[in-house]
Parts: C-alpha cells; sequence; structure tokens
C-alpha cells in the first residue's frame, strides 16, 4: 500500500535545511526522496507547513511521478524534445546545420574570435548565448545554471557538471609547457649539462625502455586530433589549487541542485605534475612485465590466482632467494595474492614514492628499484597531487555526490586506474562515490576491467566504472608509430563495439550473480557513456534478458548536453537513470569547448542528419498543433 510522509533533512555540507518526501511502493522497495522546494506545484508548497495536511496526499497523487513508454528505435520526436522551447528546437536544427559545414567547423574558431572583434564582447556574448553557446552550455557560472538543471530533472534527467573553461594557448607554448612538466630534475640536469646521466637501472635488468611512457615534443601538444575531451597543461602547484578550488565548486553546485543524484567529472591531470603520472604508470607497467616474466601469463598478478608460498616458489625457481624484504610488502587474502605492492599506500599523503617499488632482478638476483629516484621536491609535488585527490573525494562523500575520474592518454592511463581504484577501496566502503573510466577502444579494455572487477570482489568495496568508446584514436595511433610500441587501440570500429560489449555484458553478469546470491547489486554501478544508439539498445536488450530494472539503480546512461537528446530525454522520461554531461562557465572562456563540439559533431554527420530530422519533425508537428508557443513543464523524477 502506497505512504507517504514529510521527512526534514538537514546537511551541514550544504548549511541549508530541505523538506522532502519519501515515495515508496509496497513492502517500501522503492524510496527515494524527492525535494519539494523543485517538483511540487505552489498548492502543495502551501501546505508544506503541515505534513499531515490531507492537502498533501491529494496533490501528490494528482502529482505522482510520469513514465512514459519507451521506443527503443528512439525515432519519437515528441519524447525527444518535449524538454524544449519551439525557439529551442529551432536553435538545436540551426546549430546542426552549421555544424554539417565543413568550411565553418574547420574556421570556428577564427570565425568566432572575428566575431568578437567586429561585434564587440557584449553583443558577441548575447550571439553566443542564442545560438551555440545556448545550445551546448548550460551557463555562465553554478548559480545561472539552476534553471537548466532544475528543468533537466523535471524531465527525468541528472547533469555531470564539468565547468568546462579552457586555456586558450598556442601550440608552441602547450609543447613547452608539457616538455618542461615532464621531464625529471634528473633528465632537465642530462639536458641542460649534455652529460648521459647513468641508463635506469629497472630499464637495464627489466627488459627494454618503455618509450610510451616519457615526454615526446612531437606529441607534447595533447591536442593534437582530439576534438571530444578537454585538455589541461601543467604550469605550476598553484593553478593545480585553482583547480581543485574549482571541482569543488562544481561539487556544491551539483549538491544544491540534485540532492544526492548528481555526478561531478574531473581529470587528473588537472592536480598534479604530468612526470608523477608517467613515472607511476611505468612502474605499474614494469610491475606487469615482471609477473610475466617470473610467473608466465600476462597481466597483473591478481589474475595469476597465486598463494604467498607459490609466489616464494617461483622466485626460488628463478634463482631468487632473499626475498623477505620484497615478501613483507606484498598484498594477500584467504585466496591468494592481490598485489605485489602496497598500492593503497599511493593515496596515503605521507607516502614515499621512490624506496616503495623495488623488485628482485632475475638476472642480477638483487632488489631493484623500479621508480628512478625522485628529488625532496619531486616526492612532494606527489604528495600534493594525493592531498587534491582525497579533498575532493572528501567533499564529494560529505555532499553527498559522485566523482567520475575521466580517462586520459594510455600513457598516463595505469597512474590514474591505480589512484582511482585505491580512493574506491578507501571510499566505496557503503556505496560507489568514486567512478573510474575505461575506453573500449582499447585492446586491453576488458581484461582491465575483469582485474579491477575482481580487486573489487576481493577487497570488498563497490565498484563505479563509466564505459566510454574513447577519446584519443588518432593521437594515439599516431604517437604509437612514432614511437616505435604497439598500436594500443582496436583494430576497427567493430572491434570497438564488440569491445564495448562484451565488457558491458561481463558487468551485467556480475550484477545479475550479486542479485541471485542476494547480494547488494549496487556492489557494481555502470554508466553506458555512449552516443551510439546501439549500444544504448544493446543495454536495455540485456538488461532484459538478465533481469535488471532501472530501480535497481546499478546501470545509467550518459550523453553531452545539446547532444543526442533524443537517445537521453526518452531514457530518463521512461525511467531509466539518464544523465546529460553538463558544462558551465563564462562565454569567452568556453569557446575553446565550444570549439570542440564543433569539430565532434562533423565527425558524426550520420547521427547529425537523424537528430535533425527528428528537429524538423517536431517544429512540424508544433506548427500543425498550434503549439509555437508550448512552455515545457516536466513532471518526472529521475530515479
Amino acid at each position: 500500500m502506497a505512504f507517504l510522509r514529510a521527512v526534514i533533512r538537514h546537511s551541514n555540507s550544504r548549511n541549508t535545511g530541505n523538506i522532502y518526501l519519501l515515495h515508496g511502493t509496497k513492502g517500501a522497495r522503492n524510496q527515494i526522496y524527492y525535494p519539494l522546494i523543485n517538483y511540487c506545484p505552489s498548492a502543495l508548497r502551501s501546505s508544506v507547513t503541515n505534513p499531515l495536511n490531507s492537502n498533501v496526499t491529494a496533490s501528490i497523487n494528482e502529482n505522482a511521478p510520469v513514465r512514459d513508454p519507451l521506443d527503443t528505435n528512439f525515432s519519437d520526436p515528441k519524447a525527444a524534445f518535449k524538454s524544449k522551447t519551439t525557439w529551442e528546437v529551432v536553435r538545436a536544427y540551426l546549430v546542426y546545420q552549421m555544424c554539417s559545414s565543413s568550411w565553418l567547423v574547420e574556421n570556428n574558431m577564427k570565425l568566432m574570435k572575428l566575431g568578437k572583434a567586429v561585434f564587440g564582447e557584449k553583443l558577441f556574448c548575447q550571439i553566443m548565448k542564442l545560438t551555440f553557446y545556448g545550445h551546448f552550455v548550460a551557463g555562465e557560472d553554478q548559480y545561472k545554471i539552476v534553471p537548466t538543471l532544475q528543468r533537466l530533472q523535471s524531465f527525468g534527467v541528472k547533469p555531470i557538471l564539468d565547468y568546462s573553461v579552457e586555456e586558450d594557448i598556442s601550440q608552441e607554448e602547450a609543447e613547452q609547457r608539457e616538455v618542461d612538466a615532464s621531464l625529471s630534475e634528473v633528465e632537465k640536469k642530462e639536458a641542460s649539462s649534455g652529460v648521459k646521466a647513468k641508463p635506469d637501472e629497472a630499464a637495464e635488468v627489466l627488459g627494454a625502455p618503455l618509450p610510451q611512457y616519457h615526454v615526446d615534443k612531437n606529441f607534447a601538444d595533447r591536442r593534437y586530433k582530439v576534438a571530444s575531451a578537454r585538455t589541461y597543461f601543467y604550469l605550476n602547484e598553484a593553478t593545480c589549487e585553482r583547480n581543485v578550488e574549482t571541482f569543488q565548486n562544481c561539487l556544491h553546485a551539483v549538491a544544491n541542485a540534485t540532492y544526492g543524484t548528481g555526478i561531478t567529472a574531473i581529470k587528473l591531470t588537472a592536480l598534479g605534475r604530468p612526470q608523477l603520472l608517467l613515472q607511476l604508470s611505468e612502474v605499474i607497467m614494469r610491475a606487469r612485465n615482471f609477473v610475466t616474466e617470473v610467473m608466465g601469463g600476462r597481466g597483473n598478478v591478481i589474475g595469476q590466482n597465486l598463494s604467498k608460498d607459490d609466489l616464494i616458489k617461483k622466485l626460488k625457481e628463478r634463482g631468487i632467494q632473499d626475498t623477505e624484504k620484497f615478501l613483507e610488502k606484498v598484498v594477500v587474502d584467504a585466496q591468494g595474492v592481490i598485489h605485489l605492492f602496497p598500492w593503497s599506500g599511493l593515496i596515503d599523503e605521507n607516502f614515499g614514492l621512490s624506496e616503495t617499488f623495488r623488485v628482485p632482478s632475475l638476472k642480477e638476483g638483487r632488489m631493484v628499484r623500479l621508480l628512478s629516484q625522485l628529488s625532496q621536491k619531486e616526492e612532494e609535488m606527489f604528495r600534493n597531487m594525493v592531498r587534491r585527490l582525497n579533498t575532493l573525494v572528501r567533499t564529494a562523500e560529505e555532499l553527498d555526490v559522485r566523482i567520475m575520474v575521466d580517462a586520459e592518454q594510455t600513457y598516463f592511463q595505469p597512474a590514474i586506474s591505480r589512484l582511482t581504484l585505491e580512493l574506491m577501496q578507501k571510499y566505496n566502503t557503503e556505496k560507489a562515490i568514486v567512478f573510474n573510466t575505461y575506453q573500449c577502444y582499447l585492446r586491453e579494455a576488458y581484461n582491465e576491467v575483469v582485474t579491477d572487477l575482481n580487486q573489487a570482489k576481493r577487497q570488498k568495496f563497490y565498484f563505479g566504472a563509466k564505459l566510454v568508446r574513447g577519446a584519443y584514436i588518432e593521437q594515439e595511433r599516431a604517437r604509437a608509430s612514432a614511437l616505435g610500441y604497439p598500436d594500443p587501440i582496436n583494430p576497427s570500429y567493430e572491434a570497438t563495439s564488440e569491445m564495448y560489449h562484451k565488457t558491458l555484458t561481463e558487468c551485467l553478469s556480475r550484477i545479475k550473480t550479486l542479485k541471485d546470491a542476494g547480494d547488494d547489486p549496487k556492489k557494481i554501478a555502470i554508466m553506458v557513456a555512449s552516443h551510439n544508439e546501439d549500444t544504448v539498445r544493446f543495454a536495455l536488450q540485456k538488461m532484459d534478458e538478465i533481469g535488471i530494472s532501472p530501480e535497481d539503480k546499478v546501470i545509467c546512461f550518459g550523453q553531452l548536453l545539446g547532444m543526442c537528446d533524443y537517445i537521453t530525454f526518452p531514457l530518463g522520461q521512461a525511467g531509466y537513470s539518464a544523465y546529460k554531461y553538463t558544462p558551465y562557465g563564462p562565454v569567452n572562456e568556453v569557446l575553446p569547448y565550444l570549439s570542440r563540439r564543433a569539430m565532434e559533431n562533423k565527425g558524426v554527420l550520420k547521427k547529425i542528419e537523424k537528430e535533425k530530422s527528428l528537429l524538423l519533425s517536431e517544429i512540424a508537428r508544433r506548427l500543425k498543433s498550434g503549439q509555437i508557443f508550448y512552455r515545457p513543464r516536466g513532471n518526472y523524477r529521475p530515479i
């Protein structure tokens, strides 16, 4: 039997008292808190002062959440655009029409700068708000985005907030900054003196050098051939501190607007010196090479199913006798070895990198350092980066929102994923607060996800993942070819789709196993972040086959604001967990973001054509039905 009650909740982190309704079904199976202030009509607001007033029950029954049937062909223009005014529908069509012009897209940044010079800053900003900016960006600051976020919510869609201000720096400056920030102090001394330092010890005794984990000037501008991802270039530690403040503002903004359902996206390259990520990535890959050399097979030690005794035996077979010091740091559980090193120490702000990562040399029978000696200053910079990460996740935890750590280039990604997994272990003890991102265009994507799922199971933390296709394909292929290491990218688009579907199926199967065992299915939370409707359809079909419902709240879908509305909104209106990646920031400072959106849309003309066709159909429908002055008023509630 349905029941209602008023609940007053006070959040210290938000410094506000919010009135909520608890809506549930039989057996209180699906209980969701809804903020009255944002969702209830004026008649209901007037009765909030007395929660037991019968008017409350009447108003709520009349305004129960709406759930629409879902057209899985995603071809219903009314469902796609009912959240938009007619002007916004027309604007969307005009924006996409302009994105179809190769000349306009290729010269978009020049044209925007010319427009600013011709019209003046104030008029230019108004023009942008009426066109590209208004379509792709939610607003200028955390206050002006509130109407957009409230409208999204009222149509069943939640935000992933991203402060999308980007530096508009030249290629030369980008290259200079990246090279300076990617060289260690030892390498800089080498370069200035012209005297080659002693060869890297780990490279000498643990196989060939790994060139992909060293900066190359030809690829130092990480914006090269990248249209769909923002790039941060390290300047100094003070800039990283400002980035932390920006991310914290995002967390507060999404918390105040969504009451626990929102997400903020962050990039690790915004929080520290890239040299440290490169070096840590190299350590991780050398550790994997060591596992391969000692035990055979490939990949992480967790997949080898070794006991500690088995490891000792393997080492002795390879001539390593004195293993006591090394084995002190090996992480084990009842099932065997999990890690060769105490990776959890990485997110300890007092952790020292240089002396931790040592392995026995099979060639020389002695312990060798996997990581080149860091200076005191470099160790301090690493601790600063870890402190910033902990600060952000603690803030998210206090505000009851989530953090998604974006994927970046493969030469940073081993370090990014390792740090993110350790943050999960520390903070995802009761629910998924931290999410990692997996790029399915990588040949190793499935293996990486399986390894991390196994770690989450073994170490008993909640696993959160965003699955994407990937943003750096052309850059990655060109760099691999130039530096002479294997291409990390799948051979074709079809192979990437297969990898995506295989990885998603593995996650869904494990969720079903949890459900069948009576365990909490929320121990695995997945975002299907894709603009590909075939992939979204695949996910829906698999959910249905496996028996995962939207109410389980373990699968969500995400697309960019202003793109693929014909997928996001029908999903949200049908009761699925749907998100819009929602950028905001001042007009002049988000021009690089808008430029990338134009370039990205040029590359997906097939999707644009479908969206344009649906937009025209909706314009025609409103003309015929006399709904030119239609005002969107949604009564949907995000799941």
